[in-house]
């Protein structure tokens, strides 16, 4: 059977409605929301349809399992709290796809988590054995919520952990989310590697006071320590990273959070990512040393929560091989091979499996965002380099 480009739209678009946001093709569909446990039951059951085995795991991975040994793809179905419809999804639903029509067994997966509510790609992660079920069930979110009582109720439709022996690799399809293709009007990007990461929450605790009355000189001003922080940070790492590296302080959490206050607590998040593994370890030596500094200069305690990361990871050749021949043969001369900046699931299940990556482009570079889109002339390509690249290893 052929690919059938219209299901898959439909499918990518129905997909979409669940947690849609109303603005544009945007969703919000954060792990464990009612909106991503309701398309995961969707999602289940158009693996049925198709005549896969659905199957959760106690964190709420949602595996379409093919009968006895397959190829497994996917991504997550998740999405940031003001998020696109394509990541994820878009590797979801072309795996679907692919299962319907192959003739070789694919079995299709929508990790838990990806995006980051609790952890890094917290699904995927505790199902490598990247991360222990105790080690995430801890985590917490932005609002003090728990890992743990987050998927207690996906868990108790649990079926057990998904043995990764049956499966023989693992290919992602996903959006760029990146200017790369878009900028070249290129179709396809054939991942090379994805970079590694590092991420910790960092908490300056000064002392809470009255705005108007506590002068300057003797504030022990929260808020002002991460702003010190910040400057000085961006100072001494430029002697240190390369074009590619990025940093990022993303979420921040001021206490109280009022007008009339200093504030006496400020908790925010900060992560970091390079495809050298060495130059991260210097980049953490760097922000503990600048945050103790800070501390110290502006009569602050520090601490630090759990370091969270991942390693970098180089694509498997064979699949990769597989990918770049899909390429030429749908979008020759309109496609490149190319690093991930961004993380993915991929990385995780590459400690069980070959693993492989294939990216379109996304329009303006813009993702992360209710504006994230693609053509869909693009999106029918990339389904197309998965159909070849599965023929391709059949034969």
């Amino acid at each position: 059977m052929a690919v059938d480009h219209t299901r898959f739209l439909t499918d990518l678009h129905t997909l979409r409605s669940f947690g849609a946001s109303g603005v544009g093709k945007g969703v919000i569909r954060p792990a464990y929301s009612k909106a991503d446990i309701a398309a995961r039951q969707w999602l289940a059951a158009r693996m049925a349809e198709a005549g896969l085995t659905p199957h959760v795991d106690p964190v709420g991975n949602l595996f379409g399992l093919a009968d006895g040994p397959s190829l497994l793809m996917g991504s997550h179905s998740d999405s940031q709290p003001e998020g696109g419809w394509l990541d994820g999804a878009l590797g979801v639903i072309a795996a679907l796809e692919i299962a319907r029509s192959s003739d070789r067994p694919i079995s299709v997966v929508s990790f838990q988590d990806e995006e980051g509510r609790f952890g890094v790609t917290t699904g995927s992660a505790v199902w490598s054995g990247g991360l222990s079920l105790e080690q995430a069930d801890v985590l917490i979110d932005g609002s003090g919520v728990t890992f743990g009582s987050a998927r207690a109720e996906m868990a108790k439709k649990s079926q057990g952990f998904v043995d990764p022996v049956r499966f023989s690799g693992f290919i992602e399809m996903h959006i760029e989310q990146g200017p790369a293709l878009d900028a070249a009007g290129e179709q396809i990007g054939v991942v090379t590697d994805i970079v590694g990461i590092r991420d910790m929450v960092i908490t300056f605790q000064g002392q809470q006071n009255h705005a108007g009355t506590t002068p300057m000189h003797l504030r022990r001003d929260a808020f002002q320590a991460l702003s010190l922080f910040n400057t000085r940070l961006n100072d001494r790492f430029r002697n240190v990273v390369m074009p590619q590296t990025v940093w990022t302080i993303g979420r921040v959490d001021v206490h109280p959070n009022a007008s009339s206050i200093v504030p006496g607590r400020v908790r925010f998040s900060m992560q970091w990512r390079d495809g050298d593994p060495e130059r991260l370890v210097r980049m953490e030596d760097i922000i503990r040393a600048t945050a103790q500094q800070i501390a110290e200069e502006q009569g602050v305690t520090l601490t630090y929560g759990p370091m969270l990361g991942l390693e970098p990871v180089s694509m498997d050749p064979v699949l990769r091989g597989a990918l770049e021949s899909g390429a030429q043969a749908i979008a020759p001369g309109r496609w490149r091979n190319m690093p991930s900046g961004a993380l993915h699931d991929a990385t995780n299940v590459s400690r069980l499996m070959p693993v492989a990556m294939l990216f379109v482009p996304s329009i303006d570079g813009i993702s992360h965002d209710f504006a994230e889109d693609t053509a869909e002339e693009d999106l029918v390509a990339g389904l197309r380099v998965l159909d070849r690249a599965v023929h391709s290893l059949e034969e």
